[in-house]
């Protein structure tokens, strides 16, 4: 009887040479962000030659954006590494020798929106006086144990009590307003100043978490997502090298920059006057033995045997009811719609000089007329009310005197909107006012983000919103068509990107993680197949 086993005295992979007998099977990624030039470098490493990249910008890189000025290296886009045991973003960084001069000050274990955990963070009040560090620590005490408990509902199974409506932000301004109001010892003036440091507090929780406002955030899944442990590190020479280190490995025949993709045709439903058009465009051969067909805005059809889509979920949401043909299944369009995603932008601000005092490491703005507010929605015209802070990027031999300003939500959308002369003059009258300082002078130069806007992200990245929950992700990466078949037709559109990764949503590592996952599978899927084939010969 003939063993299945493959032969462990040849050196040559046994999926590559099995390929290379039959004919390739062809693979489209769409997007060349971390997830598909992750997914992209797995494959071709595993003997897969047919890859193609469609990417709809003029870059690749996705959310990770690195921009130089100057000596310096400035991040639209991702700018933290979250952890470093386990990491695969960390490892690619260290090994590679990206963190060289990431001084001990961009290791941080706090707050991971700080450029640097050294120094003190000033709070200042709209009335431009600043809050005494020991309040302020008083406060962020509390704060934080408030917010550990809001782990607990997913981590420990504690059911929700009507009141929070299972949002993290209802939640944690309830609790922490009434141990402060309760407070024995406090002034009525010390409460009212730790009430309005309530909103400041979920202002920033808002940007690190990319939603509009936390009472968005679902309380009975926030403890689902992972922190990895280990500092967060920042890369002085630019996340894009993270970037550049999966790209090294790829042909840039494979990629194709400024390449929209239209619709996505699978189950072989191509109708027949868009199949005329496809065969009198393309030189393929057997047009009509590949399951899918990718139409793209230049009016090429490629096809397929399988698509890797990497899209953003903002993207998903607005285009998902004309992307696919047919249309997506009625469980993973709900999860799409579950699914939560907004915009965080930064401001850049450069200086001539600091205004700032030397041990100064971010600048907190606390409204005090905030003190009772239950939302942080505002009118088109106080858009700047949405401004969290403003973090001092060190070193500042590396960066000159830069400051980094935090908005998110339909504020950060509003902000896209004006011009950059605009947004530094507003900023600059915000630091005046907060500061009690009028003589601070216009920023040089301004450089910002606007992932809201772009077409091609309609926002930052995900979170699980009230009333979605980990399933839906599972519902989301659940490849096209749904079967349990081991067949190479049951696996023709997988979905893959940070907003895929169950625990990691949010994250590059879970953007990477996710590319390399959807490569496993079809890897996997063909090592059964020709082991499958080889057994039957």
């Amino acid at each position: 009887m003939q063993s299945c086993e493959t032969s462990s005295d040849s050196t040559d992979d046994p999926l590559s040479s099995g390929l290379r007998r039959r004919r390739q099977p062809r693979i489209v990624v769409i997007g060349a962000g971390l997830a598909g030039l992750s997914a992209t470098k797995s494959l071709l490493e595993k003997g897969f030659t047919d890859v193609t990249i469609l990417e709809a910008s003029d870059r690749i890189g996705g959310r990770v954006q690195s921009v130089k000025l100057g000596q310096a290296v400035f991040e639209l886009g991702a700018t933290w590494i979250h952890g470093s045991n386990g990491n695969p973003i960390y490892h690619l960084a260290e090994d590679n020798g990206l963190l060289e001069e990431t001084t001990d000050g961009e290791r941080s274990v706090g707050r991971i929106s700080l450029y640097s955990k050294n120094g003190v963070a000033h709070y200042l009040t709209n009335n431009g006086q600043r809050i005494p560090k020991d309040l302020v620590e008083e406060f962020s005490d509390l704060y934080n144990e408030v917010y550990n408990l809001t782990q607990e509902f997913f981590q420990s199974g504690k059911p929700v009590n009507a009141e929070s409506q299972n949002s993290v932000g209802v939640f944690t301004r309830d609790v922490v307003r009434k141990r402060v109001k309760e407070d024995p010892d406090d002034t009525e003036t010390i409460k009212r100043l730790k009430l309005a440091m309530i909103q400041q507090y979920l202002k920033v929780e808002s940007c690190e978490s990319s939603s509009h406002s936390m009472d968005e955030v679902s309380l009975s899944e926030f403890g689902e997502w992972t922190e990895i442990p280990g500092a967060h590190h920042v890369i002085p020479y630019g996340f894009m090298k993270i970037v550049e280190i999966l790209a090294h490995s790829i042909p840039e025949s494979v990629v194709q920059l400024r390449k929209p993709v239209k619709c996505i045709h699978w189950n072989q439903s191509i109708s027949k006057e868009i199949e005329q058009v496809a065969n009198h465009n393309s030189d393929q051969i057997e047009e009509k033995a590949y399951p899918v067909v990718v139409e793209c805005e230049d009016f090429e059809f490629i096809p397929a045997d399988h698509v890797i889509v990497t899209i953003s979920l903002g993207v998903l949401k607005k285009y998902h009811e004309t992307m696919f043909h047919p249309s997506l299944p009625a469980d993973k369009v709900t999860a799409i719609q579950k699914l939560g995603i907004s915009t965080t932008d930064k401001i850049f601000l450069e200086f001539e000089e600091p205004f700032w005092s030397p041990e100064c490491n971010s600048i907190q703005f606390v409204w005090e007329d905030e003190a009772e507010s239950e939302s942080l929605t505002y009118p088109e015209e106080l858009w700047y009310k949405k401004i969290c802070s403003f973090d001092v990027l060190y070193p500042s031999e590396r960066y000159g005197y830069v400051l980094s300003g935090w908005i998110c939500g339909d504020e950060a959308l509003i902000m896209e909107k004006y011009d950059d002369e605009t947004v530094a003059e507003t900023c600059t009258e915000l630091l005046r006012k907060f500061t009690g300082n009028p003589n601070i002078p216009k920023p040089r130069r301004i450089l910002r983000s606007s992932w809201g806007s772009n077409p091609y992200f309609r926002g930052s990245y995900s979170y699980t919103q009230v009333g979605s929950s980990g399933a839906d992700v599972e519902k989301l990466v659940k490849p096209l068509p749904y079967t349990e078949s081991s067949k190479t037709n049951s696996m023709q559109v997988m979905f893959s990107g940070e907003a895929t990764h169950r625990k990691y949503y949010s994250t590059t590592h879970g953007a990477l993680l996710s590319g390399q996952r959807e490569a496993a599978h079809l890897i996997e899927m063909y090592q059964y197949l020709l082991q499958y084939r080889n057994c039957k010969t």
